[in-house]
């Protein structure tokens, strides 16, 4: 694994994180994030590894220079990492945590109502590689 690359474990039967990962894909022209399930064998090893305890998948994790972020954290590192002006979203670091990770709870524990399940992502030939499993 190269680790120059940024791992981000999403709840592959959530809409919404699909949806966050194709967003990303579009962005990360350097390709520098791959992708792994919550759900796959990958996942739960780096969750292991990582000790991060996700009860009810509420978060996606990113793994980046050997440290793992949750929640918010994780969302500003993802926009801190893409390119365009989402970069520039990473100003509301500034927001305390407490804060920040109240309105991503909020949002994830309603993001099956909201969005809907699935299954996980099959990705293109092209995209296969972004994927660790």
């Amino acid at each position: 694994m190269d680790t120059n690359k940024y791992i981000l474990l999403f709840d592959g039967e959530c809409n919404l994180c699909n949806r966050t990962v194709q967003f990303i894909i579009k962005r990360d022209k350097k390709g520098q994030f791959v992708f792994a399930s919550l759900q796959s064998d990958t996942g739960k090893f780096l969750l292991e590894k990582y000790n991060v305890n996700v009860i009810g998948l509420e978060t996606f994790v990113l793994i980046k220079n050997d440290m793992a972020y949750l929640r918010s954290d994780a969302t500003m590192e993802v926009l801190k990492g893409i390119d365009g002006f989402w970069k520039l979203l990473y100003a509301f670091k500034i927001i305390p945590t407490f804060i920040r990770d109240g309105v991503y709870k909020f949002i994830a524990k309603r993001r099956y109502r909201l969005f809907g399940k699935t299954t996980c992502m099959v990705p293109t030939a092209e995209l296969k590689s972004r994927f660790l499993e």
